[in-house]
């Protein structure tokens, strides 16, 4: 009789138990709260992080939570002297000339840990064969790529290729964290923002993907203006003049207003000092410039020269 009535509290328990398990909306908005108090890899994160786990391993919330764990945990910054104006695009944290006149660049540098870098893609992996669709899901792995592989974003260029194949080939309908959708305006205008991205870099490596990325870009979208820019820019920064001035008119052809491409083939033309090339830009900015200021500065240097 004991042993029934022991069983019979044991089960009058469960319905308050379950009732007292957190629900997602929970462990989020904990989570939520104490990042906002200690990061997202601070005092207690891992902690809550393992429940939340433990009560909902499937919940891509939390493994996206994970992965913000991981990836901050994964690195550490120092200042560093480099022999170099820019590093990643940035400039120098600390400028200084010493006393002799000589200049000493100090940089902000991060470093990685390879093995807690693992666990954050797979984190983030796990988060993206959760939720396919989520378009920033995938973002987040990309930027987090870029910052670990610093001047050489081999496996970024390959995740942004292989999107958009997936993107084009596949028409998912994406979805974004506070987007109503995602167009294919839009998903062009990401791709655009990521060759930017790239090319800040500033490394020959990350020139070469920024390269690779835009012809991608443009096995899908033909004669894109955007991605026709970035070649005819490639090509600029490598002194390559004549093929940079190919794409830059190849744009200005359809594109006569295209300021991209107008400013850069001005750039060109007083950069080697060629009034002849110079002019005839100056005449399409003229006709076609963006705001009445460009019209008017082209139309003021034309009268200039005559």
């Amino acid at each position: 009789m004991k042993r029934i009535f022991v069983l019979l509290i044991a089960l009058a328990l469960l319905p308050s138990a379950a009732l007292a398990q957190e629900s997602q909306a929970d462990f989020l908005r904990r989570y939520n709260n104490l990042t906002e108090r200690v990061g997202p890899a601070g005092v207690g994160i891992e902690t809550l992080l393992n429940k939340w786990e433990a009560a909902y391993p499937e919940d891509p919330q939390q493994m996206l939570a994970r992965f913000s764990f991981c990836f901050s945990r994964c690195r550490t910054s120092r200042v560093v002297e480099l022999d170099r104006d820019r590093y990643l695009g940035q400039p120098p944290l600390l400028p200084m000339t010493d006393s002799l006149g000589k200049k000493h660049n100090y940089f902000e540098v991060y470093e990685y840990d390879d093995d807690l870098f693992a666990e954050a893609n797979a984190a983030i992996g796990k988060a993206i064969s959760a939720k396919p669709w989520r378009l920033d899901y995938r973002f987040a792995r990309i930027d987090a790529l870029i910052a670990y592989e610093k001047e050489k974003p081999e496996m970024a260029l390959q995740e942004l290729c292989a999107l958009a194949d997936k993107n084009y080939k596949e028409k998912p309908v994406w979805e974004f964290e506070g987007l109503d959708g995602v167009t294919q305006e839009q998903f062009k205008a990401f791709m655009q923002d990521y060759c930017a991205a790239i090319f800040r870099i500033g490394s020959d490596a990350s020139a070469l993907a920024f390269k690779t990325l835009s012809e991608h870009m443009l096995t899908y979208c033909k004669e894109d203006p955007l991605f026709l820019d970035n070649l005819g820019s490639y090509h600029l920064i490598r002194k390559e003049n004549k093929k940079a001035l190919q794409y830059y008119d190849k744009v200005l052809k359809k594109h006569p207003g295209d300021m991209t491409a107008l400013r850069n083939c001005l750039l060109l033309a007083r950069t080697t000092k060629d009034r002849k090339l110079e002019k005839k830009y100056l005449q399409l900015m003229a006709r076609n410039g963006e705001t009445e200021q460009d019209r008017a500065s082209a139309q003021a240097r034309l009268d200039a020269y005559r």
